[in-house]
């Protein structure tokens, strides 16, 4: 499938160019609208997103993470209804080096702070809205702005209402469960494979980011749930950051709730067991 005419015409607008001679194809995308690789005349190959969600809000989130020094491709254009972006080469399949060279990007984009939780504006993670009012407490946030309100729509989509309350007792004991973080830091949001381009053991574009201030330790927590990254990841990490002692056995999984909860507002049922996997291991 290729691009329409009328968008291809709305690009090379906004790129002070001529739509004559641009082809396009269509390219894997996510699970929020349709990417395609643009080849204009005089140009390298640019991506051109299209779909329902506000593209300006992920070419801002791009622009803030780019601001870091983290590698994310060059926003060309955005409005509403169109994001043009630098075409990227390169894999999603993460070796040993390359794990190490996330875990580096990562740890240096945690670097990044802020005076309170959340960002500037409302963000996006997936094809929904996320909301980042300003907030003291990471406890406050994570519960208020994350957990419970992914509860009540995944119950919408498909979570036993059973299941929902076992999220509503981990959240009512949460001050217990996590840990405030000497600081709120940048995260990315999403990173997974399929998020990222590798070249020769290095990861040269983060892509699709869901980006707020938090406890770096929700973007750890997504990587080990996701499956994405090995020992050769969380030993970097580690080395640069240092991994507080408890995560893994007892706030990963807590944190894990959030993105199984999108799962499910996004794919349904199918997602029910791994929460309730979560659940088991937060002891719940």
């Amino acid at each position: 499938m290729t691009l329409s005419g009328a968008i291809i015409e709305r690009v090379a607008r906004a790129l002070g160019t001529d739509a004559d001679g641009i082809s396009s194809s269509e390219l894997d995308g996510g699970h929020v609208g349709r990417v395609y690789r643009l080849d204009v005349p005089n140009w390298r190959p640019l991506v051109v997103k299209v779909g329902d969600t506000p593209l300006d809000v992920e070419a801002a989130m791009l622009d803030a993470l780019r601001q870091t020094g983290l590698p994310v491709p060059r926003v060309y254009a955005a409005d509403p209804d169109f994001l043009v972006l630098e075409y990227v080469d390169g894999e999603s399949t993460l070796d040993e080096r390359a794990e190490r060279d996330l875990a580096t990007h990562l740890a240096s984009l945690h670097e990044t702070t802020a005076p309170a939780f959340g960002f500037p504006y409302d963000t996006l993670s997936g094809p929904y809205r996320q909301p980042n009012p300003w907030t003291d407490s990471w406890v406050e946030f994570f519960r208020d702005q994350r957990l419970l309100p992914w509860t009540d729509a995944a119950v919408d989509a498909g979570l036993p209402a059973s299941t929902a309350e076992r999220i509503e007792a981990v959240a009512s004991d949460l001050d217990i469960l996590v840990t405030e973080p000497t600081a709120p830091r940048l995260v990315h949001g999403d990173v997974w494979e399929a998020n990222l381009r590798v070249e020769d053991g290095r990861v040269v574009a983060f892509l699709d980011p869901a980006c707020y201030y938090a406890h770096p330790e929700v973007e750890l927590a997504y990587v080990d749930w996701f499956d994405g990254v090995g020992d050769a990841f969380f030993d970097a990490y580690d080395e640069r950051r240092g991994i507080d002692a408890g995560f893994f056995e007892q706030r990963s999984p807590v944190y894990a709730l959030f993105p199984l909860l999108e799962h499910v507002r996004v794919f349904g049922s199918a997602y029910v067991p791994e929460v309730r996997e979560a659940l088991d291991a937060i002891g719940y």
